[in-house]
């Protein structure tokens, strides 16, 4: 529960709301797995549960990038380089990489989802040979909520990596598809029958997405999905975050759909 204090490097801007912490390392050694989320601490305001968005493998930093969308997040937005935070983790589950190999991966992403995603496909680039196919299906609002530009160009250059990218609505400057992130299934190449999905996202997203690999045939028990609803305290003991039976800071917050989908799809009293 006590939080190790780090020195920010850097803060980078990446859009109107958004931006990507960087840190030192809290311990040396200090490693994390694709999916899991650290405990960042803004001095005099408070904790939030952030997911970890940088390269696994990448000793010397730590990355996080954040939404500013309360009064936590919104102080971490005007810290500078220099600065110090508070930083417990890394918490939770990982997305199941190990058992993708061989497999197509199909990432379907939503808006701040990316960025959970994104030390996955680092992940995968680094051991390509172990994948199959990945494709990459990212929805936004608008155009300039997108995240990682240019890396999501680097990565549609590299063999049998499909990156498909859509608004919600845009402007004459924007030169992709319009329309919601499931809608580009249809353009999807992949083998369904060897496919392996992720997902990170609004709910409402996850949930339609889930769906569309079911039209491909590609069963519950191949799907996983991040979720990160109201954590707290990371360690299970203040209950905000229960699912079911399930505590999503020690039990995920990467979860096989099949194990969660009843308690998914239903609504908060």
């Amino acid at each position: 529960m006590t939080p190790a204090v780090v020195r920010v490097l850097d803060n980078q801007r990446e859009t109107h709301d958004t931006f990507t912490l960087v840190v030192e390392p809290p311990r040396k050694g200090w490693s994390f797995l694709p999916g899991q989320f650290n405990m960042l601490y803004a001095f005099g305001v408070g904790e939030a549960a952030i997911s970890l968005s940088g390269d696994p493998f990448e000793r010397e930093t730590v990355r996080h990038t954040i939404r500013a969308v309360g009064s936590v997040t919104q102080a971490l937005q005007k810290i500078k380089a220099g600065d110090s935070i508070g930083l417990r983790g890394p918490f939770g589950s990982s997305w199941p990489l190990h058992e993708a190999g061989g497999r197509d991966v199909v990432i379907v992403a939503g808006g701040i989802g990316m960025a959970p995603l994104r030390p996955a496909i680092y992940h995968i680039l680094r051991q390509r040979s172990t994948f199959g196919r990945v494709v990459l299906l990212y929805g936004v609002r608008t155009p300039d909520d997108l995240l990682f530009a240019s890396e999501l160009d680097q990565w549609n250059g590299q063999d049998h990596f499909q990156v498909l990218t859509t608004a919600d609505k845009a402007d004459a400057q924007w030169k992709g598809t319009v329309g919601l992130v499931t809608d580009l299934f249809t353009r999807a190449k992949f083998n369904p029958s060897n496919a392996v999905g992720l997902m990170c996202g609004p709910e409402v997203m996850m949930r339609f997405s889930q769906r569309q690999f079911h039209r491909n045939q590609v069963p519950d028990d191949r799907i996983y999905l991040t979720l990160e609803r109201n954590m707290q305290c990371a360690v299970g003991f203040c209950g905000h975050c229960q699912l079911g039976p399930e505590f999503i800071c020690m039990d995920g917050p990467v979860f096989r759909y099949d194990k969660v989908s009843k308690f998914f799809n239903q609504r908060e009293a």
